[in-house]
């Protein structure tokens, strides 16, 4: 691998003198002055490396037999060692400290020793076993993080030492990951990511162009496996990963670091050009799935995730390198981290000069699939700032074995918080006491199932049976997207969830005069001729005020809704059959209110309900649940709204409109057409009128009642005159 080098003049002027003033430093840590002559960033991320290392080197190699799984001692070790040799290379280049070097020679010496004495680990779960960790990914990850710290002390090494890591560590890793774990290496996934980017890194630092060929183009070299056809698979032309944004975040740092390392040696194959520029767009994409920083939570994923990881430090840095976009340096400022890097110094640097600018969060359609053609993801944003109203509708497609079972869910978020939810996955990462930190049993029976999600459920079973594998070939279609100011729109369809239902959800985000804040209209319907039971799941968060009509409340027990399928972990704690006309519930979280409506007919019931049943292990988090079900024959439609209205403040004890403004909701389908009508509490009505039609151009008309409702386009916000009028 060659050397990294300096993509500015003034950065290699700076990155000398940091070297000359550190290595002249004491060696128990940097002088002051030495770190005053950096830019903060970086100076607070080689000073936190320096602790980390210096507490390593304190504590003498420790290379462990193998034996726990994630969480556990040994799987522990091994992580820490790896970034102690990653972080003692990137020390020993920037200080010439050849106490680092030797660190990272010794530790990488005991591996030495440990590496061919290793068979299948112990604590293996699944036909992926890896040898230093329970599974091949984080023998991946390993790989990874030290050949790149190995890079920077390799030339130190006397030529036996260099001999005998490279061959007893590197290459036998390398085998390991490419030959003898080919199942894992050749498949389009993030684990062969990580796999592809280890082996090939190895190659171009041992100068072994078979290693370097294997990882590019597959196990064959036929091309139709490895790193290059990831980059052509797993993104959609928007930089949409098929495993969802968690999934993103996690498979970029190898994207990445490989992508540096092929520019640098094969700048011929302009890498970071490849797909009009796929993976600079990836990570672009990768941060505009994000609210106040935190991912959306789609598929398997752990709901603490943010852009503060270490996998975006460094991707970030690589694309500001790439790129000088200054809209990367905010990100830089919010994570408050970078990498020990070239391109982390010329980040830190710019950042400290005041070259940032905002990041342009935005509303945006994302499409998904390698031709864009399976499905999308729908963003729609008001406002600025971490406590603007985002609205994350999921058309995607299933997002592989992590993907979970809900076509058309959706979430939303406001005032900084997730108000409807996404489970994410069941799972407590690396903590031993919970399976070793694998993914829990009701990752499968609870967090994957449709009734978990924010998703249409017939007959109480989930989307295609739960049957990935039918799952994977089938995508919604996104019908229409729209990010016009005052009404934002995302419809998606999807047919095949269920044998002989097609399903259409429409979301629209719009200003509606009377009302504070952007109200969302849901529209969901289901085609289909046979009797069936239709579930409408809202997953919230907060605590429930008022319900709009009366209940029946379990409170002496809580019957279970079901026994699979996901609703064996619900509790029923009420229902409700509001009369016709609308129901309601408003709920209150962090000082605000939040009231739900539905139309009906009277033949809606809705089923307040908890997650938490049938968890003998307390695995699952509790969380509420309100479920609006119509058994009919012939189809059935929703028209749903959630309305943010008021404030509380619980220090000064003040309420102000803790109740809607919404006096009735009224809900009519007529030629293929949805209008939603509403009265507010002062007398003004408006009608949220939806055509499906995609033609910009075509006027539509409805007569309903003494209203007649006229719009162009897909759908429109009509005023209408108040009552009596």
């Amino acid at each position: 691998m060659r050397r990294l080098s300096f993509h500015l003049a003034s950065a290699a002027a700076v990155a000398l003198a940091v070297s000359t003033t550190l290595s002249a430093a004491a060696p128990s840590a940097p002088a002051a002055a030495s770190l005053s002559a950096l830019p903060p960033l970086y100076a607070a991320e080689l000073e936190s490396a320096r602790g980390f290392v210096d507490g390593m080197m304190q504590a003498g190699v420790v290379a462990p037999l193998p034996k726990d799984p994630g969480g556990g001692y040994t799987h522990e070790q091994h992580k820490r060692n790896y970034r102690a040799i990653y972080l003692g290379g990137q020390l020993y280049r920037i200080t010439g400290d050849k106490r680092y070097a030797d660190y990272v020679r010794n530790v990488l010496l005991a591996y030495a020793d440990l590496y061919p004495s290793l068979g299948d680990h112990p604590a293996a779960s699944n036909q992926y076993t890896g040898r230093l960790f329970w599974q091949v990914l984080n023998d991946a990850v390993w790989l990874v993080n030290a050949v790149q710290g190995y890079g920077e002390v390799r030339d130190s090494l006397n030529a036996a030492d260099r001999e005998k890591i490279d061959a007893q560590v590197f290459r036998r890793a390398a085998h390991f990951l490419s030959v003898d774990s080919q199942a894992t290496f050749d498949r389009i996934h993030n684990h062969a990511t990580w796999a592809t980017a280890g082996v090939g890194m190895t190659g171009y630092l041992l100068g072994d162009r078979d290693l370097v060929d294997r990882a590019l183009l597959g196990s064959d070299k036929s091309g139709t496996s490895g790193f290059l056809r990831q980059t052509e698979e797993l993104f959609s032309p928007d930089g949409y990963y098929a495993e969802g944004p968690y999934y993103q975040r996690y498979a970029l740092l190898p994207f990445m670091v490989f992508a540096d390392a092929i520019a640098r040696n094969d700048p011929e194959r302009r890498i970071f050009e490849r797909r009009d520029g796929i993976l600079l767009k990836a990570l672009r994409t990768t941060v505009q799935l994000t609210y106040d920083g935190y991912f959306f939570p789609f598929n398997d994923a752990m709901k603490d995730k943010s852009l503060r990881t270490e996998e975006l430090y460094h991707g970030v840095a690589i694309a500001y390198g790439q790129t000088r976009d200054p809209a990367l340096l905010s990100v830089a400022r919010e994570q408050g981290r970078t990498a020990l890097t070239p391109d982390g110094l010329l980040l830190a640097s710019d950042l400290a000069a005041g070259k940032a600018e905002p990041f342009p969060f935005r509303s945006l359609l994302l499409r998904d699939g390698p031709q864009g053609d399976l499905g999308a993801v729908a963003v729609l944003r008001r406002g600025d700032g971490p406590r603007h109203t985002a609205l994350v509708a999921k058309n995607s497609s299933q997002g592989m074995g992590h993907g979970h079972f809900d076509k058309l869910s959706w979430q939303l978020y406001d005032n900084g918080h997730e108000i409807v939810r996404d489970y994410g996955a069941a799972r407590f990462l690396n903590i031993e006491a919970k399976q070793g930190g694998r993914y829990l049993p009701e990752n499968e029976s609870w967090a994957k199932q449709t009734v978990a999600h924010n998703a249409l459920v017939v007959d109480q079973r989930s989307h295609f049976g739960g049957d990935v594998g039918l799952a994977d070939t089938i995508a919604p279609q996104q019908v229409y997207f729209s990010a016009a100011p005052g009404l934002q729109v995302s419809s998606g369809r999807v047919t095949g969830a269920y044998p002989g239902v097609t399903m259409t959800r429409t979301l629209v985000m719009a200003d509606i005069p009377g009302l504070e804040e952007p109200t969302v209209i849901d529209l969901v319907s289901a085609d289909g001729a046979a009797a069936h039971t239709y579930d409408l799941p809202l997953h919230y968060q907060g605590h429930l005020m008022e319900i709009g009509s009366p209940v029946a409340s379990n409170a002496a027990s809580r019957p279970v809704l079901g026994a699979d399928d996901g609703y064996q972990h619900i509790w029923v704690d009420a229902t409700a059959t509001p009369a016709a006309g609308d129901g309601a519930l408003t709920w209150l979280l962090d000082g605000r209110f939040y009231t739900y409506r539905f139309a009906t007919d009277g033949s809606v019931e809705a089923i307040l309900a908890e997650s938490g049943a049938n968890d003998p292990e307390f695995n699952l988090r509790r969380e509420p649940i309100v479920i609006l079900r119509q058994k009919k024959a012939g189809g059935a439609s929703f028209a749903t709204m959630l309305e943010s209205h008021g404030r509380y403040d619980g220090a000064s004890e003040q309420t102000v409109a803790s109740r809607s403004r919404v006096a009735s909701m009224r809900h009519d389908r007529a030629d293929g057409m949805d209008v939603v009508r509403l009265t507010l509490k002062d007398g003004r009505r408006a009608a949220i009128a939806v055509s499906h039609e995609n033609d910009p151009a075509k006027g539509h008309r409805a007569k309903l009642g003494k209203d007649t409702i006229e719009w162009t386009g897909f759908a429109a916000v009509v005023a209408l005159e108040p009552e009596g009028k």
